[in-house]
């Protein structure tokens, strides 16, 4: 780090963003399947859920079935499933111990406040008329961190950091999201078009917090290609993934600009090729050539960006 910033410290606050972030999107995701998902008999699809983040083989483990209380334990309050919201806030409290001397004590207290108040709850607090509040207060509580962080940390080497590991994680849950719709929620053909398929679309946009957003820009109307396009290409809407690049680029040259760093190259040729590849697409020719294999491509390249930015900065070993 050219005796600027410790690794060990670059790596606590890439990852303190990154679990936050985690814990928005996965509370956002369980809000909107309780409330908004069904199947064509008006039930909810939990089992999407575990598919969506690829914990099918973990949650078999637990000998549950896959039904709304379970999965909603798992996945909010089981501290043996390292996927689960207090699993990643007490990994987010982790890192910020690690930061202590960096960051702000408020950003400090109130992690802390979260992560009790999320010890302190039951599987009781999981109940049908409660979950839409929880689920509301843990993204309230992420987005007042998210605010606390913007208004109190100060603008070094740690603040870039922390903004790389907010903004990989963003893109990484939009291409989930997109992924899992295609291939999970709705495998009939025959479907597509129907109540039921927009229903499901309009939870794919609230779920990645876009539905008003897209609404601005196509107040009629709602086409796979449409809502795929917007997450993927829109600039202006701060969690495609085509703004996630374009920010992560700015954030990556600004910090070798302003710190003489020579590091970070790797990371930036890969974001520049994630970049061309975007832009020079329309939703339209992916859908038709194959949106899975499109997204399957991003999701590989920003693990290479998260590799290069961890042999580069965080000590990580090279990949034998």
């Amino acid at each position: 780090m050219n005796n600027h910033l410790l690794s060990r410290y670059a790596e606590a606050v890439y990852w303190l963003a990154r679990y936050v972030e985690r814990t928005e999107n996965l509370a956002r995701v369980l809000d909107v399947n309780e409330t908004f998902s069904r199947d064509s008999r008006g039930s909810q699809n939990w089992q999407m859920i575990l598919q969506l983040y690829r914990d099918e083989e973990r949650f078999a483990e637990t000998a549950m079935e896959a039904s709304a209380d379970n999965v909603l334990y798992f996945y909010v309050l089981d501290p043996n499933n390292p996927s689960s919201i207090i699993s990643s806030i007490g990994m987010a409290r982790e890192n910020a111990r690690t930061l202590r001397p960096l960051i702000s004590t408020e950003m400090w207290i109130q992690l802390n406040i979260l992560y009790n108040h999320l010890r302190a709850m039951t599987r009781a607090n999981l109940a049908a008329p409660r979950i839409a509040r929880l689920c509301s207060f843990i993204k309230e509580a992420c987005q007042t961190h998210t605010g606390i962080t913007e208004g109190t940390f100060y603008r070094d080497e740690g603040w870039y950091f922390y903004q790389l590991g907010r903004w990989v994680e963003r893109a990484d849950q939009t291409t989930r999201l997109l992924d899992v719709k295609y291939h999970l929620l709705l495998p009939s053909p025959q479907a597509v078009g129907s109540p039921l398929d927009v229903s499901q679309w309009n939870s794919v946009l609230r779920s990645a917090a876009g539905y008003h957003a897209f609404r601005r820009v196509h107040p009629r109307g709602m086409s796979p290609t449409g809502v795929a396009g917007f997450l993927l290409f829109h600039k202006r809407f701060p969690r495609s993934v085509l703004a996630c690049i374009e920010e992560l680029e700015e954030l990556l040259h600004e910090m070798k600009s302003t710190y003489g760093l020579k590091r970070g190259v790797g990371a930036l040729e890969q974001l520049d090729g994630l970049r061309g590849g975007l832009v020079n697409q329309t939703a339209e020719a992916i859908v038709k050539t194959g949106l899975h294999e499109f997204l399957d491509w991003i999701q590989c390249s920003l693990i290479i960006v998260h590799d290069e930015l961890g042999r580069d900065f965080f000590g990580y070993e090279e990949a034998q």
